[in-house]
């Protein structure tokens, strides 16, 4: 049988290597070597500072304490997400205002915005039924693509608001040659093991602005007034003024050191993820596997493939029927040795959103279609061309054993 994962993150012996010296230092905790990390990845993306936190969800919670976000606000959050998104609102004491998204993107749809807008919300961005106030745009990009982080500034200006990138797929996607991290806003990546590069678990905050840096830095440390190194390198024996309430968000040298050997193959494991998802782009055609939808890229985009998400279009025999077939080719696949996944999940329809604020599947319709006919395929740089070729056999022979040829 075969065995073909979703993602195996690409590690070799120079991981292991990084990982010894900081075990031989003795520092292990956050030091140094997060500070080398969080250089390395800052200069990549382009911007002058990078935070490093245990998840992209630690860093959007940070993120948004320093964006002022608390129990009288609103953010607009696309339903069509890891639920991470909405969660870290929820955290702060916001509520997330849920978006429908774009059926070829994936990511938050800007008209739906502005529509959203100007049917919630007076001309001080006070929510008519609720008392709160709109305060900011989440903009998640998934997948590896940028949402249209360009038209969302523009909304964001023309209301005043505030805009986070949930780039937690996204690090190293560009807009016309921009990196994700230099629209204007703070920037959340995460290091899980199914992004391009990893730290086992870890996320970070990407800014150019000083005094959010800083302040992201001591709230992620206990709220801590000098950091671990600084005060290590000065009066190490003193302890540091507590002026804020702030959290244990601190990522490890270990993780740090993996990092910093990930960073050094960034543009390898980039490009070949890229190289794949072109050879499935071929595939599909020459395969004619014409009922999965590849994923879409707009012209000027630069897609990182995080992930390679794509929609199956089995006729019209209603969404609910085209879902059940849909699980049930991922069964076959799985019963073959090849794993696939939904591509994420629809936020509106998961139990504590559903019954928190009594959505119904059609009032998202894009997410809710997303959510039932979305395929994730394995992709990964140690992937041959064959694994590629077994994959959609594997498609085509589930989807004739369902349904006919």
């Amino acid at each position: 049988m075969k065995n073909i994962p979703v993602i195996i993150p690409y590690i070799d012996t120079d991981e292991t290597n990084e990982v010894a010296m900081v075990l031989a230092s003795g520092w292990v905790a956050q030091g140094t070597k997060v500070a080398e990390f969080e250089r390395q990845v800052a200069s990549y993306a382009n911007v002058q500072y990078g935070i490093a936190t245990t998840s992209c969800t630690t860093a959007l919670h940070l993120a948004l304490i320093q964006m002022g976000v608390n129990e009288n606000h609103d953010v607009i959050v696309p339903s069509f997400t890891f639920t991470a998104s909405s969660n870290s609102v929820l955290y702060t004491g916001g509520t997330p205002i849920l978006v429908d998204v774009l059926p070829d993107t994936y990511n938050i749809d800007p008209v739906a915005i502005e529509a959203l807008i100007a049917s919630k919300y007076d001309v001080n961005m006070i929510n008519k039924q609720t008392g709160k106030q709109l305060k900011a745009i989440m903009a998640v990009s998934l997948f590896g693509l940028c949402a249209d982080l360009i038209a969302i500034n523009e909304i964001a200006k023309k209301y005043s608001l505030l805009v986070l990138q949930d780039s937690a797929c996204a690090f190293g996607a560009k807009i016309n040659n921009v990196s994700e991290a230099a629209f204007g806003n703070m920037s959340c990546l995460s290091f899980h093991p199914r992004k391009s590069i990893t730290t086992g678990e870890g996320g970070m905050v990407l800014t150019n602005d000083p005094e959010a840096a800083k302040r992201i830095m001591s709230l992620r440390s206990h709220g801590a007034s000098v950091s671990e190194v600084d005060r290590h390198n000065s009066a190490g024996y003193l302890l540091p003024e507590f002026n804020e309430l702030g959290y244990n968000y601190r990522m490890t040298d270990i993780q740090a050191a993996v990092g910093v050997a990930q960073m050094r193959k960034m543009e390898f494991i980039t490009n070949t993820r890229r190289e794949k998802a072109s050879f499935y782009d071929k595939l599909i055609k020459e395969m004619g596997v014409d009922f999965i939808k590849p994923p879409y890229v707009p012209g000027g985009y630069y897609h990182t493939y995080q992930s390679y998400v794509c929609v199956i279009d089995l006729g019209d025999i209603g969404l609910d029927n085209a879902g059940a077939l849909r699980n049930e080719i991922m069964s076959d696949l799985e019963k073959n040795g090849i794993a696939s996944r939904v591509g994420t999940h629809a936020n509106h329809m998961l139990g504590h959103y559903r019954d928190r604020y009594g959505f119904k599947p059609e009032d998202f319709p894009v997410s809710h279609m997303l959510d039932k006919l979305s395929i994730t395929l394995p992709l990964y740089v140690q992937m041959t061309e064959q694994d590629q070729i077994d994959v959609l056999q594997a498609l085509l022979n589930a989807k004739t054993k369902l349904m006919g040829a």
